[in-house]
C-alpha cells in the first residue's frame, strides 16, 4: 500500500493511519498463536483505535527531507511501527490499578480490565521488548546502514528510558502529592510525553538522510509540537467530551495530577499551546510544501477533540 500525496491534514492522517494499520499487522504475529492469550491481548490495544501520531511524524518528517519521492520507506516504516508499540506499552502499564487505574481507554476497557492485570503487564513487556526487536533486525529492512540503525535504537531507547519516559511517569505520580508548579509541570511533560514525539520526528529525520540544518530544525518541531501534545490532552481532561475521549473526564483534577490547567489555568494553558504550535510551524521555514504534513498535524495537534 503507498502513502497518498499530501491533500488535507485530516486525509493524510487517514492514509498513513492505513498504512500504519496494515504494516503493524503484518509485524505481529495472529492471535492464534500459541499461548494464544498474549498475542490477543497486544493486538487488543495495538489496535484499539490509536491516531498513531508517533509513527506519523516519523514518516511525515521523512517525507519533508524530500529525500523520500519514490525510495524504500521500509526502514522508516520498521521504525514508525517500533515507536507505536512503545507508546501502546505506556499506555497498558499507565492504565494498571499501581498507576492511573483507568477502566477505559479509547472507548473499550482497558486492557488489565479485559485480561487482568498480569496479562496485562506481560502484553506492555511483550510490546517493549518487539519494538526493539523490529528496530534492531537487518533481515526486515536493508535500507539504512547499520550505523544509523543503531543510532535511532539509541535516541528511541532514551526517549523512552529512565532519562525519559519513565522519569516523566515517576513523577506524574509523586507529583499527586504535591503542590503543582510551572518547573515540575513542564518537566514532567517533556520527560513523559515530549521526548518520544521529539524522537519520532528524529528517526524519520534520520533514516531519510536529513542534512545537520534540516535535523535541528525538525527537532525543534518536535518538540515543541511534543509539549503541546500533552497540553492539549491536559486541556481536554479538563474541559473535553467524555464521549469523544472514549474515557471519563475530569479524572487529571480528582487525582490531585500536576497538569498545565492545574498551574496556569485553561485559558493560559491554551495560549502556551498556540504559541508551541505558532513556533512550531516557523521552525519549518525553510522547508517547501513536501512538510506540509508537519505543518497541518501541528495544527491539528492543537485543535483535537480527543
Amino acid at each position: 500500500m503507498a502513502p497518498e500525496p499530501f491533500s488535507s491534514p485530516a486525509q493524510y492522517l487517514a492514509d498513513r493511519k492505513a498504512l500504519i494499520d496494515e504494516v503493524l499487522n503484518r509485524f505481529l504475529p495472529p492471535c492464534d498463536t500459541y499461548p494464544p492469550i498474549i498475542y490477543e491481548a497486544v493486538r487488543y490495544s495495538l489496535f484499539a483505535g490509536g491516531k498513531r501520531i508517533r509513527p506519523i511524524l516519523c514518516l511525515a518528517a521523512a517525507e519533508a527531507t524530500g529525500k523520500t519521492a519514490g525510495g524504500d520507506l521500509s526502514a522508516i516504516l520498521q521504525a514508525a511501527c517500533a515507536l507505536e508499540m512503545i507508546h501502546t506499552y505506556s499506555l497498558i502499564h499507565d492504565d494498571l490499578p499501581a498507576l492511573d487505574n483507568d477502566d477505559y481507554r479509547r472507548g473499550i476497557p482497558t486492557s488489565h480490565k479485559r485480561f487482568g492485570e498480569d496479562i496485562a503487564i506481560l502484553a506492555g513487556d511483550a510490546l517493549l521488548t518487539e519494538a526493539f526487536k523490529l528496530l534492531s533486525d537487518p533481515g526486515l529492512s536493508s535500507s539504512a546502514k547499520p550505523e544509523i540503525r543503531l543510532e535511532v535504537i539509541n535516541i528511541i531507547a532514551r526517549a523512552a528510558g529512565i532519562g525519559g519516559m519513565i522519569s516523566g511517569q515517576v513523577m506524574d505520580m509523586k507529583a499527586e502529592a504535591l503542590k503543582p508548579e510551572p518547573n515540575l509541570v513542564y518537566f514532567i511533560h517533556q520527560k513523559k510525553t515530549a521526548e518520544l514525539i521529539q524522537a519520532s520526528v528524529h528517526t524519520g529525520a534520520i533514516l531519510a538522510g536529513a542534512p545537520a540544518e534540516e535535523l535541528l530544525a525538525l527537532l525543534k518541531y518536535g518538540g515543541k509540537i511534543g509539549l503541546c501534545f500533552q497540553i492539549a490532552d491536559d486541556i481536554l481532561n479538563a474541559a473535553g467530551d467524555e464521549a469523544l475521549l472514549g474515557k471519563a473526564a475530569g479524572s487529571d483534577l480528582a487525582r490531585g495530577k500536576a497538569t498545565f490547567p492545574a498551574v496556569f489555568g485553561l485559558e493560559e494553558s491554551r495560549r502556551i499551546a498556540e504559541t508551541l504550535v505558532r513556533e512550531a510551524i516557523e521552525s519549518l521555514g525553510a522547508f517547501d510544501c513536501q512538510a506540509e504534513p508537519l505543518r497541518g498535524i501541528a495544527s491539528f495537534i492543537l485543535t483535537r477533540k480527543s
